[in-house]
């Protein structure tokens, strides 16, 4: 493929062969600019986009500095230190599953809690479409919920039994399931968050990311949970397939984003801490989030006979609020990525068409199909996929938290942009 090859909407990236233009005509550099909620930024801290210098010379290869880009020590850590924990947990979690449920309960409840866990993975793949999070992670995130957050809760249930009483009139089965398991196994999940929002604040943009962690924490925490009920189911019944089918209908069929939407309100705040960025902020998000995924929780298991009433009149409108508020989050997100790739638009790194192109859903669709028309599918992939890190950089700047940081990471992630130009064109 060469540069003479139409671009959708008729624009190649950056105008021409080397994306080396000018601002266009007319359209001064932009003001301090609030799209959303979502994307404001105080006027002291705002600073236009560094202009495009790059000669075309620099453009035929990707930079050492830019191919060879590590992990910070933070993410590193973080990334050790959670697989080391999991790895300590399954020495406390799995001799507790196969204790309650058998071997043969094991076995069949880890096979058919695969399916809840297929349904909220793919839920958390669709949300995070948009800026992919990084796969180690997202790894990290689904073994803290797996096993860590298990462990954690095994080894605080006792102690908050101690320190916390039923009220008067409550007995201790009811306490338990209403009330200490909602707290701890909410805090035990969310501990996880808040190691993502500390040690892995550069990949903690907002909202979105936090609502995507929080699933995929949640996620390995049912898958284990329900491990342990659908082996039960087998292990402990007369009638083990009427009673695990029974389990697993309410369990995965009408529930399986019980916990996510619990744990998701925390790593909603969470996320809205994040973009302030401020430590202080974000441990007092931690707990704030805490108390509304605490609620949902206890109601959900508050639920008695009259379930299937409060199901339809409680739990479902909670779902469909869940759904609507994660695609409004998408689509201040798309609105945010234009709003600062316009800003480097303006600077010369981009064409308003390719603006367009790369700030909806529709403009990426049309752009991948025109790349696979000459097998550069992939590159055109990766240029987005930098172009909407690009403006979560920029955004990033734009707190005011660590500027000089965020700038080597932008003129870093600018010349990623200029290669990654140039392998779709080439």
């Amino acid at each position: 493929m060469t540069s003479n090859e139409p671009w959708p909407q008729h624009d190649p990236p950056g105008g021409h062969r080397y994306g080396h233009q000018t601002p266009w005509p007319g359209q001064p550099l932009p003001r301090q600019a609030n799209p959303t909620w979502m994307g404001q930024v105080r006027p002291d801290h705002y600073r236009a986009a560094p202009a495009n210098t790059f000669a075309p010379a620099a453009h035929t290869a990707m930079p050492a500095a830019v191919a060879g880009s590590r992990p910070g020590a933070g993410v590193m850590g973080l990334v050790v230190g959670g697989g080391f924990l999991a790895f300590a947990s399954l020495f406390l979690v799995l001799p507790y599953l196969v204790g309650n449920t058998g071997i043969t309960g094991f076995v069949i409840g880890f096979i058919a809690s695969l399916i809840p866990l297929s349904a909220v993975l793919l839920a958390v793949y669709v949300i995070d479409r948009w800026e992919p999070e990084p796969k180690r992670l997202m790894l990290f995130a689904f073994l803290w919920g797996a096993a860590v957050s298990i462990s954690v809760t095994l080894l605080i249930q006792p102690f908050f039994a101690l320190a916390a009483a039923p009220p008067v009139g409550m007995d201790y089965r009811t306490f338990a399931v209403t009330v200490q398991a909602p707290v701890v196994e909410e805090f035990a999940k969310s501990l996880g968050l808040l190691l993502l929002l500390v040690f892995a604040r550069k990949h903690f943009d907002g909202p979105v990311d936090g609502v995507v962690f929080a699933f995929t924490i949640a996620g390995g925490f049912a898958f284990t949970e329900n491990i342990l009920y659908f082996g039960r189911a087998i292990a402990e019944s007369s009638t083990p397939g009427a009673d695990l089918a029974m389990v697993f209908f309410l369990r995965g069929v009408m529930s399986p984003f019980a916990h996510a939407i619990f744990t998701g309100t925390t790593g909603l705040i969470l996320g809205l801490a994040a973009r302030r960025w401020h430590t202080g902020m974000s441990v007092v998000a931690f707990f704030v989030g805490l108390a509304p995924a605490m609620f949902l929780h206890s109601m959900w298991n508050s639920m008695g006979q009259d379930f299937l009433v409060q199901y339809i009149v409680v739990q479902v409108p909670i779902f469909v609020l869940a759904v609507v508020v994660i695609v409004l989050l998408r689509v201040a997100e798309s609105r945010l990525t234009r709003q600062r790739l316009q800003e480097y638009a303006a600077a010369g790194w981009f064409t308003p068409p390719e603006v367009e192109m790369l700030s909806t859903a529709g403009g990426r669709r049309s752009a991948v199909r025109w790349a696979k028309q000459f097998g550069r599918g992939p590159q055109m992939k990766s240029f987005l996929r930098s172009a909407t890190q690009l403006a979560f950089i920029r955004q990033r700047i734009l707190s005011g938290r660590d500027v000089p940081g965020h700038q080597f990471d932008e003129h870093r992630q600018l010349a990623e942009i200029v290669a990654r130009r140039d392998a779709v064109l080439r």
